[in-house]
């Protein structure tokens, strides 16, 4: 177990410090002149570029930028918005409180949802199978700007029993804000996760082991707690750790929408107007969350399933 933790935590540093130039680099790629937003008019002066440019570092070489960027990641230091003119790590850490809860949020409903419509249709094969079949078919194929609006207009606009914008003041309020966001955000997801649950289940009730635990008189709900559920956890976390990553890039799409001065918002507006600092920032910050994911994923798993841990050891 040390020496597979030590493999992944080294491949883990190796893929980060990859995506870490492949981040750096793309940016200075995209079209524009970052000079000319600093400058705030397309009409400024060759001589007033050629001072905004030296004084932002961008007449220096791409490695020795890429080696200060780096040196002062490893230090908590993202550098200067363009936009803002602030500290970007100032900027991410203003922000992150609403897009945290908002995530967690979203992965509550997510989790909880997403397991308890694969196993309901799992075990209710039929017509409530199929209903769920359906129910989270549409789920999946409905984009989530679609689902942003449908919320607002009926819960926030016509009824009123939402606030449409804004995250609230203290920790009830936030959550009262932030229920249609997460709604929002975590439909589609949990009609994937829900898909893979109950394949997952169907497979677990297949087995010899569930057909020779029921032949015995075993407790139906013990069936189920016992050799179901945990033997279908595998693929599930699996596909659970992808879908949780993947929450941060989709706020772009909610915090928009509902106004949500979050992450996501200050990630679109960031493009929008090639803060380059501040899409580094996040691009590396989205990569870091997805991989850490799979490596959590990957180190649960033996506990999940022992047979892997037996494979492991043999192999």
């Amino acid at each position: 177990m040390f020496l597979f933790l030590l493999r992944r935590l080294g491949a883990l540093a190796l893929t980060l410090f990859v995506s870490s130039v492949a981040v750096f680099g793309s940016m200075y790629l995209v079209p524009g002149d970052p000079a000319v937003f600093l400058a705030g008019s397309t009409k400024a002066t060759p001589e007033q570029l050629a001072s905004l440019r030296e004084q932002f570092g961008l007449n220096d070489p791409l490695t020795e930028r890429y080696v200060h960027w780096l040196g002062g990641i490893l230090h908590g230091d993202f550098g200067q918005s363009l936009q803002y003119r602030e500290n970007v790590s100032h900027l991410l850490l203003a922000r992150a409180p609403t897009t945290v809860t908002l995530v967690v949020y979203a992965a509550i409903l997510i989790l909880v949802g997403g397991l308890a419509l694969g196993l309901v249709g799992a075990l209710r094969r039929g017509l409530v199978d199929r209903l769920i079949l359906v129910a989270i078919s549409a789920a999946v194929a409905t984009p989530v700007f679609v689902v942003a609006v449908l919320l607002l207009a009926v819960f926030a606009v016509e009824l009123g029993w939402f606030p449409a914008t804004g995250a609230g003041d203290g920790f009830w309020g936030r959550l009262w804000h932030l229920t249609l966001p997460s709604f929002a955000l975590a439909l589609s997801l949990t009609g994937a996760l829900a898909r893979v649950a109950r394949a997952s289940f169907v497979d677990s009730l297949g087995r010899d082991h569930v057909t020779v635990a029921r032949s015995r008189g075993v407790p139906e709900w013990r069936v189920v707690r016992r050799h179901v559920v945990r033997n279908a956890l595998g693929p599930i976390a699996t596909i659970a750790g992808l879908v949780i990553a993947g929450l941060i890039v989709t706020t772009t799409v909610v915090e928009t929408a509902f106004g949500l001065n979050g992450v996501g918002s200050l990630l679109e507006s960031s493009v929008a107007r090639q803060d380059f600092p501040v899409v580094q920032a996040l691009s590396l910050l989205i990569v870091s969350v997805f991989l850490v994911s799979n490596t959590i994923v990957d180190v649960l798993y033996p506990f999940i399933d022992p047979r892997v841990a037996s494979w492991r050891r043999t192999s």
